[in-house]
């Protein structure tokens, strides 16, 4: 008897499958969605109400809330990274993962599945994000193919750190412990220039928020929204829309396929 190979499109399928099927646990929580918008929301509030006068130059205050919009979005995508590191363990704890093993289905599949399912958040959180940045002043100031392209790689940043969640949370396996990611997260976020320009940073700290992905990300956003330029500095923040890309690919490049041995591999 010969076996049939699986097509090259079973990974796909079969991943869309995972998709569908954690939709529907979205569709039933969508609380998933509040928690995945809680930090970059409070963000917007803390720092550009409360810090905004300290930490904006003086009469820019509502450029300072605008600027810091972009620098949420980002963080849309950091929290994703949490929140997919979360379900990833939970499936683990339970069960899900060995009982997916067990099925005729690609190795890829689960993990495909997994960052789609993240990848359909984003864009959930992403349009919410926009609405409450559009209450707060936030404006884009470039053209409709600009405003479009930024979005399109703020979901392909997202979708690769999703990568390194996943990759995580079968590490891990803790869910406890996966949730105590969201400080380190932040605190990427912190070191770059979200806040404030990396030139006004000590020498360290400067050379690591100067050549981080968030600070990448976050200039390219700002400059396809009209809500920044591009600051002088090193090849990543001269030419933050390639080194987003870059850096996308390399997560991606780096943590699929280790995530998805683990997917493949008895526990």
């Amino acid at each position: 008897m010969t076996s049939t190979a699986a097509p090259p499109s079973a990974p796909f399928v079969h991943g869309a499958t995972i998709v569908y099927r954690n939709l529907l646990a979205l569709r039933r929580n969508p609380a998933l969605v509040v928690a995945n918008l809680a930090g970059p929301i409070s963000m917007i509030l803390l720092f550009g109400y409360v810090f905004g006068s300290a930490m904006g130059a003086a009469g820019t205050v509502a450029d300072y809330r605008a600027a810091l919009v972009p620098a949420a979005f980002v963080l849309v995508a950091g929290t994703g990274l949490i929140m997919v590191a979360g379900s990833t363990a939970v499936d683990v704890r339970n069960g899900v993962t060995e009982r997916f093993r067990s099925l005729p289905m690609s190795p890829m599949a689960v993990p495909l599945g997994l960052a789609g399912s993240q990848l359909v958040l984003s864009v959930l959180s992403l349009t919410v994000m926009a609405a409450v940045g559009l209450v707060v002043g936030w404006r884009v100031h470039t053209d409709v193919v600009s405003a479009a392209a930024s979005f399109a790689l703020l979901l392909l940043f997202g979708y690769a750190l999703s990568w390194v969640g996943i990759y995580l949370g079968l590490l891990i396996r803790d869910v406890e412990v996966v949730q105590q990611l969201s400080a380190p997260i932040f605190g990427l976020v912190m070191v770059s220039s979200a806040f404030v320009p990396t030139e006004t940073m000590p020498a360290g700290i400067r050379a690591i928020a100067e050549w981080s992905p968030f600070s990448a990300a976050i200039t390219a956003t700002r400059h396809l929204f009209g809500n920044g330029s591009i600051p002088d500095g090193p090849l990543p923040l001269a030419h933050p829309v390639i080194a987003t890309i870059v850096w996308s690919i390399t997560l991606i490049a780096v943590f699929a396929p280790p995530a998805a041995r683990r997917c493949s591999r008895p526990s």
